[in-house]
């Protein structure tokens, strides 16, 4: 009777290498690099470089805004406040250009982390997902991820980093993600891109247009998120 093949032990070196690639180790790899990013920005502080206009050296080309839309989506990915970035695109490239290097930049941003978080984050945070509340909303972004996403854009009371990484963990798909992103950022981003743009005329019909949407979102998106956090009590209680 033939008897079943011992499979022989593991070498040390075989089990470093699946310690390495095992999902705790990815996730201490996706911690160490988001705490380097981080301290980067506070010591370099490239958002000033960049509110600032020291970088690029040549503002006003196209290719200049293209190298803006790129450093934009970096920073965003290391937790710099999207405000400034847009704030930033309109003061350098006025409203139309300064529009479309921040959507463009607010989308590899997003790309960037939810990239990361799926790599590196997700196999060791999934099993967490046990929660009645973290349960819901993992199904909300898995089964709804267009509008799920649509909706977290256009109301500005979820963080944008918070917001990528939270989606990264569900089973939300690429492109319902950042063509959720690319849309749903457009009005907001406007917003600050042209009140950048008008910053020298801060009574001008265009700057206070733009400063009272910004308010009323803000308004909008906590009045929102106050009564989803109220659908998903009931939601989980039921």
């Amino acid at each position: 009777m033939l008897q079943p093949a011992v499979r022989p032990p593991a070498g040390p070196a075989l089990r470093r290498a699946r310690l390495l690639v095992s999902p705790g180790a990815r996730l201490a790899l996706l911690v160490c690099l988001l705490a380097g990013a981080a301290a980067a920005v506070v010591a370099y502080e490239p958002h000033r470089l960049l509110a600032d206009g020291g970088w690029p050296p040549q503002p006003g080309g196209a290719g200049a805004a293209v190298l803006f839309g790129v450093a934009y989506g970096l920073c965003t990915a290391a937790f710099v406040p999207r405000p400034v970035l847009n704030l930033a695109a309109g003061a350098l490239f006025g409203t139309q250009a300064g529009l479309a290097a921040a959507v463009g930049g607010t989308v590899l941003g997003a790309g960037i982390a939810f990239t990361l978080g799926r790599a590196l984050g997700r196999d060791a945070l999934r099993p967490y997902l046990r929660g009645r509340w973290l349960a819901a909303a993992d199904g909300q972004l898995s089964q709804h991820g267009f509008r799920s996403t649509l909706a977290i854009r256009l109301f500005p009371g979820v963080p944008f980093a918070a917001a990528n990484y939270c989606a990264a963990v569900s089973r939300m798909g690429y492109l319902p993600f950042l063509a959720g992103t690319g849309l749903g950022c457009v009005p907001n981003t406007a917003a600050y891109v042209v009140a950048g743009a008008q910053a020298a005329s801060p009574t001008s019909p265009a700057f206070l247009a733009s400063a009272g949407f910004i308010v009323v979102t803000a308004l909008a998106g906590a009045l929102v998120a106050w009564r989803k956090r109220h659908r998903l009590r009931a939601a989980t209680a039921s």
